[in-house]
C-alpha cells in the first residue's frame, strides 16, 4: 500500500520502479573500493593476461594502420595521381582525386587511433580495472566479520576477485573461506590456486568445477556470493542475443540467489546484460538492489549490481538504488 513518501519514480534499464523517498539514503558508493597502491608489474606477473591474443591482434592492426597513414602522408602526391588516373575513366574532375586520397588517408589515421585506444582499453581492463572493480565489489559487501563462507562464481581473471575476497577474510582474522567455481577446465583452476598461493591467501581458497545453472551447493550455503565478468558468458553457445541465452543467464542469477543465505549479500560485475540481472532480481523480490554507474570495460558497458536476500517474504515492488558517482 502506497503512502505520500512513495513519490520518486525512476526508470532503470527500461523498467519503471517506485521507490520510497525516505529509504533512498546511502547508495552503492564505489569510492569505498579504492584500489591499493600495488605494483602493477607484480600483479601482471601473478595473474597474467587472459585473451592476450586479442590485445596483440589489436596492437598489430593499430601499428599497421599507423604505418599506412605515414605512407599516405609521405606519398600523398603520388597517391593523388593514382586516384586521378583511376577516376579519369569516369570523367571525374581532378580535384576529386585529391579529396579521395585525403579522405582515405584520414580514415586510415583515425582507424589507427581507434585501434590503439581499443588495445589500451583491453590491456587496462584485463588486470588493472579488474583488480580495481574487485576491490569495489569486496567493499560493497560491507561487514566481512560475519562471513564464514563466500562463493566466487566464475573466478575469472585467474582469481583476481577470488583472491581479493580471500585477502579481506584474512584481514578480518576469521576462519572464513571462499570457494571459486568455474567450468571443467582444471588447468585454469590450477592456475587460480597458484595465484592464491603467490598472494599469500592459499589457505583461504578452495576451487572446484561446476555448472553455473545447477550449482553443486545446498540452498543457503554462503554468506556472500560474488561474480565478476562471468554471467554474460553463460549460454553464449546459443548466441549472446538469443532468448535461450537470456534464459540461461537468468537461471544462473537465480542459482546465485538460491545458494545465498537469508540476509546474505550478492555482488555482480558484468558486461552488457546487467539490465537482465536487475529485472531477474526484482522478480525474485531481492532487497537493496543497487546499480553502479556505467564503467567501460573491454570496449563495452559494464555495471556492478549488489543485492541482499531478504530474511522473510517481501510484499510490494523491490527497491533499486542508483549511484551516479564513479571514482
Amino acid at each position: 500500500m502506497g503512502n505520500r513518501n512513495d513519490i520518486t519514480v525512476i526508470s532503470v534499464f527500461g523498467a519503471s520502479i517506485t521507490t520510497n523517498q525516505n529509504s533512498v539514503t546511502e547508495t552503492f558508493d564505489l569510492a569505498m573500493g579504492k584500489s591499493s597502491n600495488r605494483d602493477w608489474t607484480q600483479i601482471y606477473l601473478i595473474y597474467g593476461m587472459d585473451q592476450w591474443q586479442t590485445f596483440v591482434f589489436l596492437l598489430c592492426q593499430a601499428i599497421l594502420f599507423s604505418v599506412l597513414s605515414i605512407v599516405y602522408l609521405h606519398y600523398f602526391n603520388d597517391i593523388s595521381c593514382f586516384f586521378q588516373n583511376l577516376l579519369s575513366v569516369a570523367s571525374v574532375p581532378g580535384g576529386a582525386a585529391r579529396f579521395a586520397a585525403g579522405f582515405t588517408g584520414s580514415v586510415t589515421a583515425l582507424s589507427a587511433l581507434c585501434l590503439f585506444y581499443a588495445a589500451a582499453n583491453f590491456f587496462y581492463s584485463a588486470v588493472p580495472l579488474h583488480h580495481d572493480m574487485a576491490q569495489r565489489m569486496v567493499a560493497a559487501v560491507g561487514d566481512w566479520s560475519t562471513v564464514r563462507l563466500a562463493l566466487d562464481l566464475g573466478c575469472c581473471g585467474r582469481g583476481i576477485l577470488l583472491n581479493s575476497v580471500a585477502a579481506r577474510l584474512k584481514k578480518e582474522g576469521n576462519s572464513g573461506r571462499v570457494v571459486g567455481l568455474n567450468g571443467p577446465n582444471r588447468a585454469e583452476l590450477a592456475a587460480t590456486l597458484r595465484a592464491a598461493k603467490m598472494e599469500g591467501v592459499g589457505e583461504y581458497v578452495t576451487c572446484r568445477t561446476g555448472d553455473a545453472m545447477r550449482l553443486p551447493f545446498a540452498d543457503g550455503s554462503f554468506d556472500a556470493v560474488v561474480s565478476g565478468r562471468f554471467v554474460h558468458k553463460v549460454g553464449r553457445e546459443h548466441g549472446a542475443g538469443t532468448a535461450e541465452a537470456a534464459a540461461e543467464r537468468g537461471r544462473a542469477v537465480a542459482e546465485m540467489v538460491r545458494v545465498l543465505k537469508e540476509g546474505g549479500i550478492g555482488v555482480v560485475w558484468d558486461l552488457v546484460h546487467v539490465p537482465e540481472y536487475v529485472r531477474r532480481l526484482q522478480e525474485m523480490k531481492m532487497e537493496d538492489i543497487r546499480v553502479s554507474e556505467r564503467v567501460t570495460a573491454f570496449m563495452v558497458s559494464s555495471h556492478i549490481v549488489s543485492f541482499r536476500k531478504p530474511t522473510h517474504h517481501v510484499h510490494g515492488p523491490p527497491e533499486v538504488r542508483l549511484d551516479w558517482r564513479l571514482c
